[in-house]
């Protein structure tokens, strides 16, 4: 706020400034010939004196009455102005001018002095305005701007510091309104998240102690029955050592089986995708994809291409659709040669493939079907930074949209193809 109020000085300043500035221009020009009309006026009518023409005065404002004279005014007088062959008397509001060798006396109107301080009132009355309206602009933006944001800068730095339980108060701004509901919504959804990654360590602690304690029991017998077979207890029992044997692996099995659960726990929901199905049209994915990549394509040089559809409702979740697109473009751009990227579209019964291909396919057919496994990346990943996730998350996203995903090498082009129900 200190910043608004030096803005706030400096405009008032600045505004003064103007208005002084101004008056002092418009007094000035008002004292020269400028100022005075008449003058103009009677430069005219003079003319038309020394051509010889008939004088008219109902064409002019200024002018009263213009005649010839016989007396000379006082050239001594403190009321010469400009030099001898013209005087004037502003007391009196009349000039005499010698034209032709004759003196002319024109009286004139001196209302019109007068004029010249309406036009500076009225000078002042647009500034003042001007002035209002600028002080209450920027008091509207403090109020409706200005505030609401000091409200919420400092609300990124504690969230990056973990400080998300106090919630921002809601307000009813056009401005804010949806941006502050929206940062509520992620403080939520970090709080949130922040509770399930603790109940989930909590709950993989519990799982690993519990694993732990039981696989050491069938550790111990493999190990009491192994010491018996090495140090030849039952070398002249092959029955008893049968039985060891059938131990030994029985043990090992149910090893194995707690293995196996410490594995499909570590699997089952690492990621939280939450979905919320309804239906949406094709062209708001669309309109979201070109927004974001036509720019991006075209400083990238390469051709990204677009085939033509007809708009259509798909079931689903109009976000995740986009993720999922977004995800299959973004890998497009990472694993292509970037020459060329397209989009395509097709329909099977009730179903609309959602294409994605991109040229330069360097990935071995042997490796396709892996694609989409969890924290899997290709021999063609090279030096491209990756979690392995990518797909694996779009795999799980078109599931939950009840949809499909699959992909294909054709031609030398990598092809993904996302599957979404129609309406």
């Amino acid at each position: 706020m200190n910043g608004f109020r030096k803005l706030l000085v400096v405009v008032i300043i600045c505004m003064l400034i103007i208005t002084i500035a101004a008056n002092l221009i418009l007094i000035n020009n008002n004292e020269g010939d400028e100022g005075r009309p008449y003058r103009v006026e009677v430069g005219r009518i003079a003319y038309d004196i020394e051509q010889g023409k008939e004088i008219d005065l109902s064409g002019y404002k200024y002018i009263i009455d213009v005649r010839k004279i016989s007396v000379q005014p006082d050239k001594n007088s403190s009321q010469t102005e400009q030099n001898i062959e013209e005087f004037i008397d502003s007391e009196n509001d009349y000039l005499i001018k010698v034209i032709n060798g004759a003196w002319y006396r024109f009286d004139y109107n001196s209302t019109v002095e007068k004029g010249i301080d309406k036009t500076v009132v009225i000078l002042n009355v647009i500034l003042g305005v001007l002035f209002i309206f600028v002080i209450a602009l920027l008091m509207y933006v403090k109020v409706r701007i200005l505030e609401p944001f000091d409200k919420i800068e400092k609300l990124p730095t504690e969230l990056a510091k973990g400080n998300i339980t106090a919630p921002i108060e809601a307000e009813k701004n056009k401005y804010f309104g949806n941006f502050i509901w929206g940062l509520n919504l992620l403080r939520e959804k970090l709080e949130k998240g922040k509770q399930q990654d603790l109940e989930s360590k909590k709950n993989n602690k519990s799982l690993i102690l519990s694993l732990s304690h039981d696989i050491k029991t069938p550790l111990g017998i493999i190990e009491l029955n192994s010491k018996a077979l090495e140090r030849g207890l039952y070398d002249n029992d092959k029955a008893k050592k049968d039985k060891i044997a059938g131990v030994i692996n029985e043990k090992c099995g149910e090893i194995k089986n707690y293995v196996d659960q410490i594995i499909k726990a570590s699997k089952e929901d690492f990621l939280e995708l939450e979905v919320n199905n309804q239906e949406f049209y094709l062209s708001k994915i669309m309109k979201n994809i070109k927004s974001v990549y036509a720019e991006k394509m075209e400083l990238l040089k390469i051709d990204f291409k677009v085939g033509s559809y007809s708009d259509c409702l798909l079931k689903g979740d109009a976000d995740r659709a986009v993720e999922v697109v977004q995800n299959l473009i973004e890998n497009a751009i990472k694993y292509g040669d970037e020459k060329e990227i397209g989009i395509d579209f097709s329909r099977e019964e009730n179903s609309l493939l959602f294409s994605v291909s991109n040229t330069g396919c360097t990935l071995p057919d042997t490796e396709l079907p892996h694609i989409f496994d969890s924290f899997w990346r290709g021999s063609n990943a090279g030096s491209n930074n990756g979690s392995g996730l990518g797909l694996y998350i779009c795999k799980q996203l078109m599931n939950r949209m009840n949809g499909d995903i699959f992909a294909e090498i054709r031609d030398g082009k990598m092809i993904v193809t996302a599957v979404f129900g129609m309406a």
